[in-house]
């Protein structure tokens, strides 16, 4: 299988044309008409990344954000960035990143955080439409039954694996109708809280967003990393489905730069 078949079918789930106008999704590094070895799916690309693809002899990694984001004017080895391109080139690897046209698809990042928690009837909020294509930057869905907001936030925590979530006061009323939106999503809380979602899942948020909100919803954050982490099952899928014969793995490298003591 060629490589551009590859790409050809993660970008049919997910258009280009979805991503945000400040984004920097598609193909990133490398030449498309070699035949693919395999595909490693990950969150970030770093050099450890390369390294693995390298190790398992894959010659095409399939990310979620852009490894090259800000317009490179060198490439010198001066940072992880040029690094990680350098080797990249170096080991004929392409490198893809399906960014915010894989948040705004149908089925995509913020469907698969849906899945992990079991919300049902799940579908956008914050609609787009780009020509044909419809897209949204948030979905909401709904719990199989009501539960108490301490409650929910534990689902959170075990569904993601983490230790810790960033809330607000707990709700004073049940959990039923949850608004997500993977990354950085604190801009949609608006639109979360005129839907009338009772509580509202992100990756970051801006600590002024805190305010003001108590007893209106259930703020959930647990960090943009966790928030994303299983992104690669939605590249698995995908991959499984259109390209039957292609080799792919899910990176065991953590890419998650911040740490928690």
């Amino acid at each position: 299988m060629k490589i551009k078949e590859v790409i050809d079918a993660l970008e049919r789930f997910a258009p280009l044309p979805l991503q945000e106008d400040w984004d920097n999704a598609g193909l990133q590094i490398g030449l498309t008409a070699a035949e693919a070895s395999g595909a490693l799916l990950c969150l970030d690309v770093n050099e450890n990344i390369v390294d693995e693809a390298i190790e398992k002899g894959l010659n095409m990694i399939v990310a979620h954000h852009p490894l090259i984001f800000r317009g490179l004017k060198q490439i010198v080895a001066a940072d992880t960035v040029q690094r990680a391109v350098m080797k990249a080139i170096k080991h004929d690897i392409v490198v893809v990143a399906m960014h915010t046209n894989m948040d705004n698809a149908r089925g995509g990042v913020n469907f698969k955080i849906a899945e992990k928690l079991g919300l049902e009837n799940v579908d956008f909020f914050a609609r787009k439409k780009v020509g044909d294509i419809e897209g949204g930057s948030g979905v909401v869905g709904m719990l199989p039954a009501s539960v108490a907001a301490d409650d929910f936030i534990v689902k959170v925590k075990q569904a993601f694996g983490v230790e810790c979530a960033m809330c607000n006061e707990l709700l004073r009323r049940p959990v039923r109708k949850v608004a997500i939106c993977g990354g950085g999503g604190d801009f949609l809380l608006p639109q979360a809280i005129a839907l009338g979602a009772d509580a509202f899942i992100t990756g970051e948020m801006h600590y002024h967003q805190y305010f003001g909100h108590e007893q209106e919803i259930q703020i959930c954050v647990i960090g943009h990393y966790q928030s994303e982490q299983y992104t690669s099952e939605v590249f698995s899928d995908i991959l499984a489905k259109e390209c039957p014969t292609l080799h792919t793995e899910i990176a065991e490298t953590v890419t998650n730069p911040i740490y928690y003591y």
